[in-house]
């Protein structure tokens, strides 16, 4: 590319911020919600609406009100793929413009201690962490996106981990969306139970990945980890 990395990083700053201004102004997601049009229906309307799931994700659109309106507009089987469709295609897209605009101009920047921690285990783990960051979804779904893509992950292990980690929380809330008129139903309750259960288990499992990370960024950590892997080595060495 032309652009230098600075300019790449200004304009997806121009991206997100229009992306963000268009969601407050315009609210696509009502507009998939209830301004759904009538002639389109059966499998075309579920692919429809997978790639307008899609395109609202990457502009910022929260998952959960979008995984809703696809249980509501399609029921929970329908609803649940075309979802699940749209938050593997937002991924990507998101994953795409941050790797293309943003990576180079922000990996100078990857100095401070969680941030050196974070770039870390996401490079050499990257599969494992988004697997985790999925099922428990404490981070907003945009910041793992662009996080991922400033690391050195790669594209396939980012796809792969997002669209197996989201389909716990997806299928939920799609039941949830289906069964929204019946409030009482034990589909909606077992549901419900689940986003809540899900919800506590993600801000457990960051109040743990904080502290861990806060440990391996620190310098005596680090040296302590390393000096017991020299350790280790030396010692099947010995023995062999």
């Amino acid at each position: 590319m032309l652009l230098s990395p600075k300019a790449r990083l200004v304009y997806l700053a121009v991206i997100l911020l229009s992306a963000g201004l268009s969601v407050l102004l315009f609210e696509p997601q009502r507009l998939l919600a209830s301004g759904w049009p009538p002639q389109l229906s059966g499998a075309g309307a579920v692919v429809v609406f997978g790639l307008a799931y899609g395109v609202c994700t990457a502009a910022l659109v929260p998952r959960p009100i979008l995984n809703l309106a696809a249980g509501a507009l399609f029921g929970s089987l329908y609803g649940f793929a075309g979802a699940l469709a749209g938050t593997v295609l937002g991924a990507g897209l998101s994953f795409a413009l941050g790797r293309a605009l943003g990576q180079e101009a922000l990996r100078p920047y990857v100095r401070g201690r969680w941030m050196k921690a974070a770039d870390g285990q996401l490079s050499r783990h990257g599969f494992r962490s988004m697997l985790a960051i999925r099922l428990f979804p404490g981070m907003p779904f945009a910041v793992a996106n662009y996080a991922a893509s400033v690391s050195r992950m790669r594209y396939s292990s980012f796809l792969l981990a997002t669209g197996l980690g989201s389909m716990p929380n997806t299928a939920a809330y799609a039941v949830a969306g289906s069964e929204a008129t019946s409030p009482t139903s034990p589909a909606f309750l077992v549901s419900a139970g689940f986003i809540v259960v899900s919800a506590a288990g993600a801000a457990v499992v960051g109040w743990r990945k904080r502290h861990h990370l806060r440990g391996a960024g620190r310098p005596d950590v680090a040296a302590g980890d390393l000096a017991a892997e020299g350790s280790s080595a030396e010692r099947e060495r010995v023995t062999a």
